[in-house]
């Protein structure tokens, strides 16, 4: 695998210390010139570019790369919360971003996931639904940046529901499913999980779970509802 390319130099001890532990080569770069000078024969893999202390250089890096002759892909942007507002208007600058407070829990996902679909580097099995990603090898969860601090059998209820969003299961299937065929629980130990997800979900991302009435729970929407 070719390096990932890192902004700035030197680059978030956080951001080095999570790339080095998930085995992903990588190399930091001062500025546009830089990034040309030390690009590799085959490209870069991908670019991490943190706008937290120099916003105008990030955001100048990320027009730049976008607009080469091939434009680099995945490119992960960093933030910081209170600079959401200055993403509008620039969502062609990248292809996703995190906030910086959720490194290291969130970087190796939201990586591993833009990776994945771009075809390039290892992959990793993870779980991406809106705000919610899921890495199945590290049993990590996080919401719009923010790590969930879940039991085993919260996280083993909401990875079912987020591997099939859209579909509605009963109480007694997500047992089954959930908990095993020889759990001998009632249908109140479902409902007492998913009033717990909610909570830790948090008001905002509560509605990812649905209650559908007399028949049981939804996760989203599936994938090709309008």
């Amino acid at each position: 695998m070719e390096p990932l390319l890192c902004f700035p130099d030197p680059p978030v001890t956080q951001l080095a210390k999570a790339l080095d532990a998930a085995g992903y080569p990588w190399m930091s770069v001062t500025d546009v010139e830089a990034a040309k000078r030390l690009e590799p024969e085959d490209g870069w893999a991908g670019a991490i570019v943190s706008a937290v202390e120099d916003p105008d250089g990030a955001f100048g890096l990320c027009r730049s790369l976008r607009k080469r002759e091939t434009s680099l892909t995945p490119l992960l942007l960093i933030i910081e919360a209170h600079q959401l507002a200055e993403l509008e208007l620039r969502e062609d600058l990248f292809d996703d971003f995190t906030i910086a407070s959720s490194m290291p829990d969130e970087i190796e996902a939201r990586l591993g996931h833009l990776l994945w679909r771009t075809g390039r580097g290892k992959r990793h099995d993870v779980i991406a639904y809106g705000p919610l990603a899921l890495n199945l090898e590290t049993y990590q969860a996080v919401v719009a940046g923010r790590p969930l601090d879940l039991t085993f059998m919260e996280y083993e209820l909401l990875r079912f529901l987020a591997a099939h969003p859209g579909k509605v299961f009963t109480r007694e299937v997500l047992l089954s499913r959930v908990w095993g065929y020889e759990y001998f629980g009632g249908a109140r130990t479902v409902d007492v999980h998913i009033r717990r997800l909610r909570a830790k979900l948090g008001e905002e991302h509560a509605h990812l779970i649905e209650t559908v009435r007399s028949v049981g729970y939804r996760f989203g929407r599936a994938r090709w509802a309008p």
